[in-house]
């Protein structure tokens, strides 16, 4: 069961801890409360299907990276213009996992952007 104290003994001078400290795992949940769990490690390797997803994401990003910074500005406002709850990166990332066109060009039209090639 995680710990959750309603101190504030890991907030000192501005500084809050949180991630992945030691064998511990610190986070702040949505009302404010700190939860430390001990941090879990996988037990068997990883599935094929896992391997494949690292290995798209992996592609994806490569692309992302590939891309001139025009083009990346563009997805990037596509993603603001559209006041979509990601950024121009996650909205690349989805194209690039999905291949779904027909939404990328309808989010080309409505916000005026160029986003496919």
């Amino acid at each position: 069961m995680a710990n959750q104290p309603h101190n504030r003994i890991y907030s000192h001078f501005g500084f809050v801890i949180w991630g992945d400290i030691a064998n511990l795992t610190m986070y702040r949940r949505y009302d404010g409360r700190l939860v430390i769990f001990k941090k879990t490690w996988p037990d068997k390797p990883p599935s094929a299907k896992q391997l494949a997803d690292r290995a798209q994401f992996k592609a994806a990003a490569t692309a992302w990276r590939a891309l001139a910074a025009a083009q990346r500005a563009q997805w990037t406002l596509a993603a603001h213009r559209g006041c979509m709850p990601a950024t121009g990166y996650n909205l690349f990332m989805h194209w690039q996992r999905k291949g779904d066109e027909a939404a990328i060009q309808t989010i080309e039209r409505q916000t005026h952007t160029t986003l496919l090639p």
